[in-house]
């Protein structure tokens, strides 16, 4: 039962990806066309472009959301190939532990890294 939860929460987060990088998609690399989220003409990939996606608290929030649903996605997927290898409960257990410490550790660090890009923006790409 508790398997069944984990893999109804992999393919929601595949839907959420699905979402989040079609938008993503849109605005980088249709933003040249569609001007969406790209107030400043050229190419949606300039600075200017994009120091102002990333004073926005919405990029922000969806960038760590796009990055927390992706590496469940990945990481559990992973884990899931791993464990079709009919291993030993005792490894099974390892690998749940070391995928969980490397995706927590990357969801750190890219949380970082989008708040900092926030901060920066926010300061007026002073750094």
């Amino acid at each position: 039962m508790r398997e069944t939860k984990y893999w109804t929460w992999h393919m929601a987060a595949g839907v959420v990806i699905l979402f989040l990088l079609g938008l993503h998609m849109l605005i980088m690399h249709l933003g040249g066309i569609t001007q969406l989220f790209a107030p400043h003409a050229g190419e949606a990939v300039s600075k200017e472009n994009s120091l102002f996606r990333d004073g926005k608290l919405f990029f922000t929030v969806t960038y760590i959301l796009l990055l927390g649903v992706a590496l469940y996605h990945g990481l559990y997927g992973l884990r899931t190939i791993l464990f079709e290898l009919t291993l030993k409960p005792g490894a099974e257990k390892a690998i749940t532990i070391i995928l969980l410490i490397v995706g927590l550790g990357l969801f750190g660090l890219g949380t970082w890294a989008a708040v900092t890009a926030h901060s920066i923006a926010i300061a007026g790409a002073r750094g």
